[in-house]
């Protein structure tokens, strides 16, 4: 328990943040279930979960929640599953 002001402030930005980066954490690993699930469909479904999910790795690039190299990964992945149905 810290007793010193901003070490008090820190364990409260720090627990907000980690609630933040877990909502948008389980939100991309939403958006990559829903790609799995529309690549399984086929069509044009695939293509604008694609989109969506391209966007949604990038957002989390940029907020800091994936590693560059772990998205480019991820993104490689995608691209390859919508190849592979169309």
């Amino acid at each position: 328990m810290p007793n010193i002001k901003s070490a008090k402030k820190r364990v409260l930005v720090s627990k907000l943040q980690n609630e933040k980066n877990r909502a948008n954490k389980s939100a991309l690993k939403t958006q990559l279930k829903k790609f799995d699930a529309a690549a399984a469909e086929g069509g044009d479904a695939a293509k604008e979960a694609f989109k969506a999910t391209v966007k949604a790795i990038d957002k989390a690039v940029a907020q800091g929640i994936l590693h560059k190299n772990t998205a480019a990964r991820k993104k490689s992945q995608v691209a390859g599953k919508l190849n592979s149905i169309q």
